[in-house]
């Protein structure tokens, strides 16, 4: 049986795991713009503006990250469907160009060790 002492230690070690479970699972942090092609992998902040080229096989297909969005531009695909899927801006959106490889996908920030520095890695 619970004594009154028990409760001043159990309620905030209680508090401690369930703050605890919100800080590790909810992906805290901006948004962020991920893009993988041949050449590597970048990540710039969703409210930065860029508009960046992609080599693939085909040729280079054109992303854009503005006003907290990110699209495909232009690609040299024959169906376009990358172009067609529009703006994306919420974490687990993705739109990809296969043919070219190229992928564009919306994330939580990594750690430290993957900070967005829009550089590659």
């Amino acid at each position: 049986m619970l004594r009154p002492a028990d409760a001043l230690i159990a309620a905030p070690a209680l508090g401690a795991v369930i703050l605890s479970f919100f800080v590790a699972y909810s992906g805290g942090g901006r948004p962020v713009a991920n893009l993988r092609g041949d050449g590597g992998h970048w990540v710039f902040p969703l409210d930065s503006t860029e508009t960046i080229a992609l080599e693939g096989p085909l040729g280079a297909t054109e992303i854009e990250i503005r006003g907290g969005e990110a699209r495909v531009l232009s690609s040299p695909c024959r169906d376009l469907v990358c172009v067609a899927a529009g703006a994306i801006r919420s974490r687990g959106q993705w739109a990809a160009c296969l043919p070219n490889r190229v992928i564009l996908y919306i994330s939580a920030p990594g750690g430290a060790a993957d900070g967005v520095d829009a550089t590659a890695r």
